[in-house]
C-alpha cells in the first residue's frame, strides 16, 4: 500500500485508472484504500475530488468491460464442455442467464460494495449474455456510486480516513448486503405472490373473516407485522453490539461526517430540524393526531385510546429500557451521569413513536396514494434530520439515537398491530350483530 500511495502523490489520476481496472479484474489491489487516499489528497488540495471520481469510475468501467468480454468470449464454451461436472450445465446456465437478464442489472448497482462479488459480476454478465448496453448502463451507475462514496468519504474524513477505513468498509458491505436481500425479497414476493397470499389467508384467519373482500387489509396487517419483526431483529443486533461495546467507531465516524457535511452553508438546516425534537412541537404533533382522528377516524374512541396507550406506554417503555441498559452498560461512567441521555435515547424513541403514530393515522385514513407517499417521505426525512441535528450539535451519541429509533419502531409496531386487531374484532362484533338483527 505504501508503494502505491507514493505513486499516487505523483501520478494520482493515472494510478487510480490502472488500479481500479486491475482491481475489478480480481487482481489483489487495495482499491478502497486507494480511493479513500485519493479523497484525502483532495482534502489536502493535491488532487481534484471530481477528477478522482472520474478517473476511478473510468478505471472501474474499463475493468468491468474487460471482464465482460472475457466472460462473453471464453465463458460459455467452458461451461458447455465442463459445466456438467460442476453442476452448471447449459440448461442451468440458460435459466440463470434469463434470471440475470431480468434482475441482474439492478444488482449491478450495489454489488460493487461487496468484495469478492464485484469481481465476478463482469465475468458472469458476459457468460450469461447480458445485453452490453444494459451492462454498461447499470455497471456505470454502480461504479459511479461506489467510487463517489469512497472518494467523498476520504475527503470528508481527511486525516481520520486511515483510522476508520476498515469500519467504513464493514458498514458499507452490511448496507449493500441488506440492499441485495431487499431486492431478492421483492423478487420473491412478486414471483410467489399467490402462495404468499394463501399463506396469509391461513395465518390471519380472523382478519380474513372480517375483510373477506378487502385484499388491501390482508396485506396491510401482514406488512405491519413484517416491519415490526424487522425492528425486533435490529433491536436484538443493537443490543448485542451495545453489550459488546462495538459502537465506538460508528459514533466517531457519524460525528465527523455530520460536522463535515452540514457545517457552513447547511448549518441552518440543523437549527431548523433540531426544533422538531422540542417538547412544544411534539405536543403539537399529538394534538394534530387527536384532531385528525376526530375529523377522519372511523373508530374514533378506539383510535384515541390507542393514541394515549402508545404515547403513555412509550414513556414507561423507554424508562424501563434505559434503566435496564444502564445496569448492563459496558462503560464505567457513573449511572447518574449517563441517565439523562442514555441508551436508547429517550428523545429519539418518543419522537419515532409520536411522529410515527401521527403519520400512520394520516396514511390509514387517506385513500390517495399521493398523500400516503408524501406522508411517508415526510416521516423519514423528519426523523433522519432530527437525528443528524442531534449528532451535529453533540447532544447525543449516534448509537443512542439509532437505538431510540429502532426500539421505538418495535413499540410503535406492536401498538399499531394491536390497534388493527382490535379494529378488526370491533368490526366483527358489529357485523355479527347486524346479521342477528337482519335474521
Amino acid at each position: 500500500m505504501q508503494f502505491l500511495t507514493a505513486f499516487m502523490n505523483d501520478y494520482g489520476y493515472i494510478i487510480l485508472i490502472v488500479a481500479l481496472t486491475l482491481g475489478i479484474l480480481a487482481v489483489p489491489v487495495p482499491i478502497e484504500a486507494l480511493m479513500g487516499y485519493a479523497g484525502f489528497l483532495s482534502f489536502k488540495g493535491q488532487l481534484n475530488w471530481f477528477g478522482c471520481i472520474l478517473s476511478a469510475t473510468v478505471g472501474c468501467i474499463v475493468g468491468a468491460l474487460i471482464a465482460y468480454w472475457i466472460g462473453y468470449k471464453l465463458g460459455m464454451p467452458f461451461f458447455e464442455k465442463y459445466g456438467q461436472k460442476i453442476h452448471l450445465g447449459p440448461e442451468r446456465i440458460n435459466k440463470t442467464s434469463q434470471w440475470f437478464k431480468k434482475y441482474g442489472n439492478k444488482l449491478l448497482i450495489v454489488v460493487f460494495f461487496i468484495p469478492g462479488v464485484r469481481h465476478l459480476t463482469g465475468y458472469f454478465s458476459g457468460i450469461t449474455r447480458l445485453s452490453l448496453k444494459v451492462f454498461i448502463l447499470y455497471s456505470s451507475a454502480g461504479s459511479l456510486l461506489w467510487v463517489s462514496t469512497f472518494v467523498i468519504l476520504g475527503k470528508m474524513l481527511g486525516p481520520n480516513w486511515k483510522v476508520f477505513q476498515e469500519s467504513i468498509k464493514k458498514y458499507l458491505v452490511m448496507g449493500s448486503v441488506l440492499a441485495i436481500i431487499l431486492l431478492l425479497v421483492i423478487f420473491l414476493i412478486k414471483k410467489y405472490q399467490n402462495k404468499i397470499i394463501q399463506f396469509g389467508i391461513r395465518t390471519f384467519k380472523i382478519t380474513l373473516e372480517v375483510f373477506k373482500s378487502r385484499r388491501k387489509a390482508e396485506l396491510f396487517l401482514g406488512a405491519i407485522a413484517l416491519v415490526t419483526l424487522v425492528f425486533m431483529i435490529l433491536m436484538i443486533g443493537m443490543t448485542q453490539d451495545y453489550l459488546g461495546n462495538e459502537f465506538n467507531d460508528f459514533n466517531k465516524i457519524s460525528k465527523i461526517l455530520a460536522t463535515a457535511i452540514f457545517k457552513g452553508k447547511l448549518h441552518f438546516l440543523m437549527i431548523f430540524f433540531v426544533n422538531f425534537g422540542k417538547d412544544a412541537v411534539l405536543i403539537s404533533a399529538i394534538l394534530c393526531t387527536f384532531i385528525w382522528i376526530l375529523w377522519k377516524g372511523n373508530e374514533k374512541l378506539l383510535e384515541v385510546y390507542f393514541l394515549f396507550l402508545t404515547i403513555a406506554g412509550g414513556e414507561v417503555y423507554e424508562e424501563l429500557l434505559r434503566n435496564i441498559f444502564h445496569r448492563l452498560s459496558p462503560t464505567e461512567v457513573p449511572l447518574l451521569e449517563r441517565f439523562p441521555y442514555g441508551f436508547p435515547s429517550e428523545q429519539s424513541l418518543m419522537e419515532f413513536v409520536i411522529y410515527g403514530f401521527f403519520f400512520f393515522i394520516i396514511i390509514r385514513h387517506s385513500h390517495r396514494i399521493f398523500v400516503q407517499t408524501i406522508a411517508t417521505i415526510f416521516w423519514i426525512v423528519i426523523l433522519l434530520f432530527i437525528g443528524i441535528s442531534r449528532i451535529y450539535f453533540a447532544v447525543q451519541d449516534p448509537n443512542q439515537i439509532a437505538a431510540g429509533y429502532v426500539f421505538g419502531g418495535v413499540w410503535l409496531g406492536l401498538c399499531v398491530l394491536l390497534l388493527e386487531i382490535f379494529r378488526m374484532l370491533t368490526n366483527m362484533d358489529v357485523s355479527i350483530k347486524k346479521k342477528k338483527v337482519s335474521n
